[in-house]
């Protein structure tokens, strides 16, 4: 009979991938690590962050008493106007996986889509990077860009907005 016991690297593993997770702005890390023939870890680290519909309400109850909303006044004013979440507008298009985004397919070349451009569906988007490699986003239906929610170069999380198409 043998004891399972951890191995002592265990600790140290999972501190890094916490690290790792706040360094790169992660919410969620998961990671199968295999010693041997039934011997394995699995270690899933993940962290709240705060929603930014809670935020934006906080900014809105009260743009005069927060210094943050004080300081930057034009990002106070499109918080006022959306009244829910991006990601529940009719027309959302929603980030598939974690990543970064770019706009266009090279660096000097112009981007995808802007705001006021008509796309068929499946025209692609933009491009997330994930894990080097690149993934062609596709516009779920035929419509018109009405609004861009990241930038490129931004990280994006799974499920997160990215254009409004409708």
């Amino acid at each position: 009979m043998t004891k399972k016991t951890p191995h002592d690297s265990d600790v140290s593993f999972i501190q890094a991938l916490a690290e790792l997770l706040r360094e790169n702005d992660l919410t969620e890390l998961q990671v199968k690590r295999e010693y041997g023939e039934n011997d394995a870890l699995n270690v899933r680290v993940s962290r709240q962050q705060p929603a930014q519909v809670v935020t934006q309400v906080a900014a809105a109850a009260a743009p005069a008493a927060a210094p943050v909303a004080t300081a930057a006044p034009a990002a106070a004013a499109p918080t006022a106007e959306a009244s829910a979440d991006p990601a529940s507008l009719p027309g959302a298009v929603t980030s598939p996986m974690v990543g970064t985004v770019y706009m266009s397919p090279e660096p000097d070349a112009p981007a995808f889509v802007k705001v006021g451009d008509k796309v068929s569906e499946g025209d692609t988007l933009l491009i997330i990077e994930a894990m080097k490699t690149m993934n062609h986003i596709p516009a779920p239906k035929s419509g018109t860009v009405k609004r861009l929610l990241v930038e490129d170069g931004a990280p994006v999380e799974f499920g997160a907005p990215l254009m409004i198409v409708e």
